[in-house]
C-alpha cells in the first residue's frame, strides 16, 4: 500500500512536477507477465525515478546498507525502500545474494517486474562497467524477457554523495524486450551466463551512449581511472 501512496500521492506528483521525466520507449515494457528490468546504475535517484514512470510495479534489489542506517536519516532511508517493496542484497557473498535473487524469481514467477543493476553499484564516474551475472541466472531460471533500461542523466541530476538533487528533466530509455529462451534449460553454465549478460550490457551501452570498460565497477572505486589509450 505505501508502494502506491509514494508513487500517486505523497511523491510521484511532486517529482513529475519538478523533474519533468522525458521517457522514451515505455511501451517496451510488457503490461503483463514476469519481466526483468534491467539498468545501468548512475545515482541514488535511479531507484526512484523508475517506480515512478513504470506503470507496474518494479521491485528491485538494493544494498544492507540502506537497511541499516543510524539517525533519522537513516531511519527515513529504511522507511523508503522497505515501503517501496525493495529487497535487501547482502553483499558480502554468493550465499547471501542468492537468496536476494531466489526472492525476485518468486517475483517474476508471479507474474511481476523484478529491477536489476547488473553492475551491482552505481558507476564511481559514469562510464558503463563489467554486468555480473545474477541478471542472467535470472533470466535463465525464470524464462522472463529481460527489458534493457538506461538512465541517461540521473548523475547529473543527483550526482553521488549529494542528497539534495539538482533541478533538471531526468531522461530515461528502454529497449526492445531480449529473449534468451534459446538459451533454456542452461542456467548454471558460467559461459552460456557471461554471454547473456555481455548481449545485455552491450544494449545497455547503446542505449546510454555512455563508454563501456570491461572491468567490474566495484574494482574501479578502490583503483586509479585507467589512462585512456593514446
Amino acid at each position: 500500500m505505501l508502494y502506491w501512496l509514494l508513487k500517486y500521492i505523497i511523491l510521484g506528483p511532486l517529482l513529475r512536477l519538478i523533474f519533468r521525466p522525458q521517457v522514451e520507449g515505455l511501451e517496451n515494457v510488457p503490461e503483463t507477465g514476469p519481466v526483468i528490468l534491467a539498468s545501468n546504475h548512475l545515482s541514488f535517484s535511479d531507484s526512484i525515478f523508475t517506480p515512478l514512470i513504470v506503470k507496474r510495479k518494479v521491485t528491485f534489489i538494493a544494498k544492507a546498507e540502506y537497511f541499516t542506517g543510524r539517525g533519522v536519516k537513516g531511519w527515513l532511508t529504511k522507511m523508503f525502500f522497505v515501503g517501496s517493496g525493495t529487497i535487501p542484497v547482502d553483499r558480502s557473498g554468493g550465499r547471501a545474494a542468492r537468496a536476494a535473487l531466489d526472492t525476485q524469481l518468486r517475483v517474476l514467477r508471479a507474474g511481476g517486474i523484478a529491477g536489476i543493476y547488473p553492475e551491482g553499484t552505481r558507476s564511481p564516474d559514469g562510464r558503463l562497467y563489467r554486468g555480473k551475472t545474477g541478471v542472467a541466472r535470472l533470466a535463465l531460471e525464470s524464462g522472463a524477457p529481460v527489458v534493457p533500461m538506461a538512465m541517461l542523466n540521473s548523475d547529473a541530476i543527483q550526482p553521488t554523495g549529494q542528497i539534495i538533487p539538482n533541478l533538471g528533466r531526468v531522461r530515461i530509455r528502454f529497449g526492445a524486450p531480449l529473449d534468451f529462451s534459446r538459451y533454456a534449460g542452461m542456467a548454471g553454465d558460467r559461459f552460456v551466463e557471461r554471454a547473456v549478460t555481455d548481449e545485455i550490457m552491450y544494449e545497455l551501452m547503446e542505449l546510454s551512449g555512455r563508454e563501456y570498460v570491461d572491468r567490474y565497477a566495484q574494482k574501479a572505486k578502490v583503483q586509479p581511472r585507467e589512462p585512456i589509450p593514446a
